[in-house]
């Protein structure tokens, strides 16, 4: 019982130190405020050092709390991948697929495939989720997620890239026709540019003058929290914005959007898929990312 007693006091601290917050490790434990912060109580008693810096508005970790937080999730990490091998051991594809991607793709592009794969696999249950921010999926539980561009902070991770897609900067005629149409990126100081929040969705993927892709900071007038939403504001005029040219085809080819900066805005953006180590042998895990991979081959995610 004590050996028991002391590992739940390293789970009530691993997610505590997550969420810097006591409150919020309850709430995913199912346990109340207090056990959580009694068993990390207990922990640091038992180790003889302090691991988190407690005030009345959030939790903090001390050097020696992130040492022992990355070694604990380590740890945990290969106590869940040798489950996963056991449970690999089943190929049965079923059970709960937690997938999350950015919001305007995963709507327009990934949702109807998902939607095909999970008929194909009646066992299994979609748990999907669509939003613009890099979510951590180690930290959020995510089996499988889908990132655009870069791919950075990937310990312990996979990445397999699915496909790449072309870039397009775009306006609604009713701003070109009062703003007048850029000629070149110097022209864009004179716009309106619609970004996103933060890192690289504030910013714009062009070709420099040796033709490689470089970063771009346009003058941003609006920004918005998705995709969607950008290419919202751009059809209503509010101005120019870049966006991969899947997520606005169908407005390119009605003409109320349309494509400028094109000798220097046509970057191909690389779209990945990225999983948890300690789910790469789930069947299926390895099995949409397969399914993901082939359609990236026939051209369905550009």
């Amino acid at each position: 019982m004590a050996q028991i007693d002391q590992l739940n006091g390293v789970i009530a601290f691993l997610h505590s130190a997550e969420a810097l917050s006591f409150t919020a490790a309850a709430a995913k434990l199912g346990i109340t405020k207090s056990a959580v912060g009694k068993s990390v109580t207990k922990l640091e008693e038992r180790l003889g050092i302090k691991l988190l810096h407690r005030s009345t508005r959030r939790l903090s970790l001390t050097p020696d709390g992130e040492a022992y937080y990355a070694s604990v999730r380590h740890a945990l990490g290969e106590i869940a991948a040798a489950e996963t091998t056991l449970l690999s051991k089943s190929q049965v594809i079923s059970g709960r697929l937690r997938i999350d991607a950015p919001a305007a793709f995963g709507r327009q592009i990934l949702m109807p495939l998902l939607l095909d794969f999970s008929r194909a696999y009646t066992g299994l249950t979609l748990s999907l989720s669509f939003n613009d921010k890099i979510v951590d999926p180690v930290a959020e539980g995510v089996d499988l997620t889908i990132r655009f561009g870069e791919t950075r902070d990937c310990t312990g991770l996979i990445t397999k890239k699915l496909t790449e897609q072309p870039s397009v900067v775009v306006a609604s005629s009713s701003y070109l026709t009062a703003r007048g149409t850029p000629q070149s990126v110097a022209d864009l100081q004179q716009h309106d540019c619609i970004c996103g929040f933060g890192g690289n969705s504030a910013s714009w993927r062009i070709k420099g003058s040796d033709g490689a892709a470089v970063r771009y900071l346009p003058p941003v007038s609006h920004q918005f929290g998705d995709g969607d939403a950008i290419v919202q504001a751009a059809l209503a005029g509010l101005g120019l914005c870049q966006m991969p040219r899947s997520l606005v085809r169908a407005h390119l080819e009605k003409g109320t959007l349309t494509s400028v900066l094109e000798q220097v805005a046509d970057v191909p953006v690389s779209v990945y898929a990225v999983w948890p180590v300690t789910r790469h042998l789930l069947p299926r895990v390895r099995t949409v990312v397969d399914f993901l991979a082939e359609k990236g081959r026939q051209g369905a995610l550009d």
